[in-house]
């Protein structure tokens, strides 16, 4: 069976984008007023300021996190504060140098090396080499799970074996049972992929997904464990309901159609266009076009409103591709299946 990603690639290689200035069509917002990763209002001043290079409201903002026990926002604008740190770095060196041992400061740090050793062709030797930050950062706030997280994409990237990795995830959910960045690390090492199987990562996923609040990130998990199926080939195209080809350990499609149900219920539960479920929502519309359920992909895209996200499309565009002309296309391959009559 042709791949899931090649068979996207072809069509959205296939279809016309809007132009900018096109009305709104099926309740989609225009094609020009679509925002790629577009920061909430807590976020973006922080953004702005550190582009002029000052941390100050970024680190007001992760210390409110911290305060707050806002776990799954202070790893969302960690990670945000650490890919911008990745391109323009003075603001947060300037933060390091002024409080060395903040917290706040520590986990970007943290996050932006372990970053730069994924992406360096030496990345065991280079994720060796910035452990001691990342341990840093959990003894500075040690009710965080964050910096756990952290240590657990670390350990998954070093080939950690699984003795260790079940020791550090023990860590990360003593401190937050339910915390969704923890679980996707954990989803990731148990995929495929890396040391577990399709069936291994979706059992996992379900039985968190289900002993989870039914407003919880944590009830998309499974449409995660589908993902991951479906790019390495399984389940994809082929209709509703088959059994994957070639995938070893792979599951039927019947159970990567209940995942992306689990989260379409999810995703109903917020606003059009709201923040927090942005990246469920532009997964979900992902998934359910390779599962040719295009009434219900185009109903996400309407749900997602302006708010794209490069997860998944940046994988569909290719290294250095047009990400948010991705999801455009996207958007118009969906409303052209539909009239092409696609359920």
């Amino acid at each position: 069976m042709v791949g899931t990603m090649s068979l996207l690639r072809a069509l959205l290689g296939n279809a016309r984008t809007a132009r900018p200035g096109q009305p709104p069509r099926d309740g989609l917002p225009p094609d020009g007023s679509v925002l790629l990763d577009a920061p909430d209002d807590r976020l973006g001043p922080a953004l702005v300021a550190a582009a002029l290079g000052d941390h100050i409201p970024a680190a007001r903002l992760l210390a409110e996190t911290r305060r707050a026990a806002e776990w799954e926002y202070r790893d969302r604008y960690a990670v945000r504060l650490a890919a911008f740190a990745h391109r323009r770095e003075d603001w947060l060196t300037a933060w390091r140098a002024e409080a060395p041992g903040d917290p706040d400061g520590l986990l970007v740090a943290a996050q932006l090396a372990v970053d730069r050793a994924w992406a360096s062709p030496a990345r065991a030797e280079r994720l060796r080499e910035v452990e001691p930050v990342l341990h840093a950062a959990a003894e500075a706030a040690p009710r965080d799970p964050v910096p756990w997280r952290v240590l657990l994409d670390h350990a998954r990237g070093g080939g950690a074996p699984t003795a260790l990795f079940e020791a550090l995830w023990e860590q990360a959910v003593r401190r937050s049972s339910h915390h969704h960045g923890c679980h996707v690390s954990a989803l990731e090492y148990l995929s495929a992929r890396w040391h577990g199987s399709h069936r291994v990562c979706f059992d996992f996923a379900e039985a968190a997904a289900f002993d989870s609040l039914p407003g919880s990130l944590v009830r998309a998990l499974p449409l995660r464990a589908a993902y991951a199926q479906l790019v390495s080939g399984g389940a994809g195209g082929g209709g509703r309901g088959g059994v994957p080809g070639g995938v070893p350990g792979g599951v039927p499609g019947a159970r990567v159609d209940a995942a992306a149900d689990l989260a379409a219920e999810l995703s109903a539960r917020y606003p059009v266009g709201d923040p927090w479920p942005a990246e469920v929502r532009n997964l979900l519309a992902y998934v359910l076009m390779a599962r040719q359920r295009w009434g219900a992909a185009l109903e996400q895209f309407r749900l997602i409103g302006a708010r794209a996200t490069s997860f998944p499309w940046s994988a569909a565009a290719g290294e250095g591709g047009d990400v948010l002309g991705r999801f455009l296309e996207a958007r118009d391959l969906t409303r052209r299946a539909l009239v092409r009559g696609g359920r």
